[in-house]
This record gives C-alpha cells, sequence and structure tokens, in this order.
C-alpha cells in the first residue's frame, strides 16, 4: 500500500510542490545569515534547504521515470543528516530555555518529515558506491566549513555548546554516509 501511494504520480507532483516550497522558504529564512556570509561559503551555509533541493530535483526527475545518481545520494544523506539535526537542535533549544516558538516546533515537524521522505524512497534510487563516496566529502566537507570556519547555522542560545555541536554532527554525518551505504548499495551489483 504505502508503496503504491510513493509511486503514485499526483503524490509524487504533490510531494514535488510542497518540497518545492520548503525549499524556497528555508533559502528565504537563511537570508540574514547568507547576507554576512562570504561567497565562497554560501553553497555550505543553507544546509537544509540545499537538501530539500536535491530531493525536490530528485523527484522532478523521478516524475519522468529519469534518474540522477549523484542527486539522489545527496538526497539521502543531506535529508537525513539535516533533518535529524534540525530537530536535535531545536530540542536542545527547549531544554536550555524551556520553551520553543511555534517555529521551532514547525521546525522539527518539517525536519523529521524531510529524514523519514529521503529514507522512504532509498529502494528508488539508483545509487552506487562512487555516487555515496561524492555525497559523502560533500556533507564532511560542510562540517569543516560550519564548525571550523564557523558557519553553522545561527542557533545563539547553542553558541556555548559550538565543540560539542560540531562533534555530534560530524559523528550524524559518519552515521547518514553508512544509512546511504545500507539502503542503497550494500549487496547490489556494482558495475
Amino acid at each position: 500500500m504505502i508503496r503504491y501511494i510513493l509511486l503514485d504520480k499526483r503524490f509524487l507532483l504533490c510531494l514535488f510542490i510542497i518540497n518545492l516550497f520548503g525549499t524556497i522558504y528555508g533559502y528565504i529564512w537563511y537570508g540574514g545569515q547568507l547576507a554576512i556570509t562570504p561567497d565562497m561559503f554560501l553553497p555550505f551555509v543553507p544546509d537544509s534547504p540545499t537538501a530539500s533541493l536535491f530531493f525536490t530535483m530528485f523527484l522532478l526527475f523521478f516524475l519522468f521515470d529519469k534518474h540522477v545518481p549523484y542527486i539522489e545520494a545527496l538526497a539521502i544523506t543531506t535529508l537525513f543528516k539535516y533533518g535529524v539535526w534540525a530537530v536535535v537542535m531545536n530540542l536542545l533549544t527547549l531544554i536550555i530555555e524551556g520553551s520553543l516558538s511555534w517555529q521551532g516546533y514547525m521546525l522539527m515537524a518539517s525536519h523529521a518529515g524531510m529524514a523519514i521522505q529521503g529514507l522512504l524512497y532509498a529502494p528508488h534510487y539508483k545509487i552506487k558506491r562512487r555516487h555515496i563516496v561524492v555525497a559523502a566529502i560533500w556533507i564532511l566537507h560542510d562540517v569543516v566549513i560550519d564548525y571550523v570556519f564557523g558557519m553553522m547555522p545561527i542557533y545563539s542560545v547553542l553558541l556555548n555548546y559550538m565543540n560539542e555541536i560540531g562533534y555530534f554532527t560530524f559523528w550524524l554525518s559518519i552515521l547518514s554516509i553508512v544509512i546511504a551505504y545500507f539502503l542503497t548499495v550494500r549487496n547490489k551489483p556494482q558495475v
């Protein structure tokens, strides 16, 4: 039943539209931070909207029965990583502050959805090892940009925990790569 729904063209089109508008909203949400970001770091600062952009691109190609495995590998790894990361950061904010705005709860729900949708489509990706390697380089490079060069998304209440968040993010990146590998590449013949 779920497989039928995930492959239904109407559902795919609806998911595409939701992700497209979510991606646009995400880039707008990062507007203030992007305005103060050096140009060389711009591709790596808006993490979540870029992840949803990869998935939106996957959906567009998938609607036309096309595959772009590098986009698919970037979609599954980044959606899981940044989806989980945003949920955890908002939970941490809730713990530290004792409350969370409605936007924080909205971000938690939308980012949990990001992580889940990327995994649900794993059986339909045409990913090979080389695609996972490129995605791994992207998300590990992003950890360096965020925590070595200080380009992490701005959560002012969390600034005192940068080292711990960076460490968590590194291992979340590794977990994202491993999950993507096991769900898409392992046990598939490599060409």
